[in-house]
């Protein structure tokens, strides 16, 4: 491509429904998607949706939750990237680009994360022809490191492992002050461009399948419970939507690690379920929605993975709890830690709740067991491998028998103080002000960030002309 061109993809909501694109573009998207998966285009494959406009999930079956309630689990696995944090990512860059904010024949964007999200940042950033660079910790999976330089972007490592958010803010300020007219950071943890992606696409994309699955006879048209690991807050901003459609009837419930439970009880610590719990409370992150907190072991979550995708599990599986092969075998496909974490959080809420066949509860799959493998290796080595019996124990005791400890549910006085964390990070750290803390407590703030979609929209739209 022509040094330093301007490119842009899909809008909100073309990301949404993918049957609004050009159909000559979105028939190329589809084919780079099989054959050239560094092409541009692809940016056009950032959506929910298949080539035949279905949504990307799987319902799970009881035989592996343990539970009567049907729980759904949409992936990020066919995603570009392999991560629904591209989503993300695209619309953090496309957004600043087109508000004149960073301009590809001149700046860098540095993108801090903690995985997926660089992943993302690494891939958009290049195929929108910017100069990028990921900052990871250095203890994340070695999968991770490989891709992001696969996509053309440089790498700058910092100290610890997934919760040590403090040194990625310090790199960042450090590129910074070395290059401040070139330096833009790409912050995830604050870019409310993040939280519009999954309000709008994700969060209208779940209440789209509510729909699709009470006419197989799946739940009753809306969803009892949203489910999402907090992560940068973006996910779950997806639980504010559907709250709006099924106002008072919805619950939106955060999950934290239970070495690292910092909404939970103001915790810290280093643990292993990458993608989440960073040690901070998000500038994004609508806390005052969050109906409960819920701690999940990053073990167990490690644990349940290798259960998913290793030959053992799936014989315990299909021979003594009667699941379908096929429906294992695409299971393994789509589960990554967080993934795993997100369905226990998922079972617990079930359990919790009382919830039963009527209910519907939906989660997320960010990503895949291709950038695990490492992780597994090493578990592998510190208990040994898994046998059938192992694999059985597994199932019963980490899905089936999931316990209802780790369990902060939200009232006037929790959803205060998890707001009020966001001052140590925010305001003390990051230059924020106490004025801008307040204002998200009043929910016309929120609503005002909605709001931009259609603004965006317009912007990317004009920019075709």
């Amino acid at each position: 491509m022509p040094a330093h061109e301007r490119i842009t993809g899909p809008t909100f909501a073309e990301m949404l429904d993918p049957s609004r694109i050009d159909p000559n573009i979105r028939e190329r998207a589809l084919s780079a998607g099989k054959t050239d998966p560094l092409d541009p285009i692809n940016l056009f494959n950032i959506t929910w949706k298949n080539q035949d406009n279905q949504i990307y999930h799987e319902i799970l079956p009881p035989a592996l939750t343990g539970v009567d309630t049907p729980i759904a689990v949409l992936y990020g696995a066919d995603f570009p990237t392999g991560s629904h944090k591209v989503g993300a990512t695209y619309s953090v860059l496309v957004e600043k680009f087109l508000t004149g904010q960073v301009d590809p024949a001149r700046d860098t964007v540095v993108w801090p994360s903690t995985g997926n999200y660089g992943i993302g940042g690494a891939w958009v950033g290049c195929r929108m022809n910017f100069d990028s660079v990921v900052i990871l910790p250095e203890e994340m999976s070695q999968e991770r490191f490989d891709i992001v330089t696969g996509y053309g972007a440089r790498l700058s490592l910092t100290p610890g492992c997934e919760s040590n958010v403090k040194e990625i803010y310090d790199k960042c300020h450090e590129l910074r002050a070395a290059d401040p007219e070139k330096v833009r950071i790409m912050n995830q943890f604050e870019e409310f461009a993040n939280y519009r992606f999954h309000y709008y696409v994700t969060g209208n994309t779940i209440i789209e399948l509510a729909g699709i699955l009470e006419k197989k006879g799946i739940g009753r048209g809306k969803v009892s419970a949203f489910i999402s690991a907090v992560g940068s807050g973006g996910t779950i901003a997806a639980g504010d939507r559907l709250k709006q459609a099924w106002p008072g009837d919805h619950k939106i419930i955060g999950l934290e690690p239970v070495q690292c439970p910092t909404l939970y009880w103001n915790g810290y610590g280093g643990h292993d379920i990458q993608g989440i719990g960073d040690k901070h409370v998000t500038w994004i992150h609508n806390v005052n929605n969050m109906d409960a907190v819920m701690c999940i072991d990053d073990m167990e979550s490690k644990m349940g993975l290798q259960l998913l995708t290793e030959a053992p599990g799936w014989k315990v599986m299909s021979e003594k709890y009667g699941m379908d092969e096929n429906h294992i075998k695409r299971l393994s496909e789509i589960f990554g830690i967080s993934g795993v974490c997100n369905v226990l959080g998922a079972i617990k809420t079930a359990r919790f709740y009382d919830m039963g066949p009527d209910d519907l509860i939906v989660t997320i799959c960010t990503d895949a067991m291709d950038r695990y493998h490492s992780v597994m290796d090493q578990l592998t080595q510190s208990h040994g491998p898994m046998d059938e019996t192992e694999a059985e124990v597994r199932l019963v005791s980490i899905f089936h028998k999931q316990k209802l400890d780790w369990i902060s549910e939200g009232t006037r006085h929790s959803r205060r103080q998890w707001h009020n964390l966001k001052y140590f990070t925010w305001v003390e750290q990051q230059g924020k002000s106490i004025d801008e803390l307040n204002a998200q407590m009043d929910p016309a703030f929120w609503e005002a960030e909605q709001a931009r979609v259609e603004e965006i929209d317009k912007l990317i739209l004009a920019s075709r002309e």
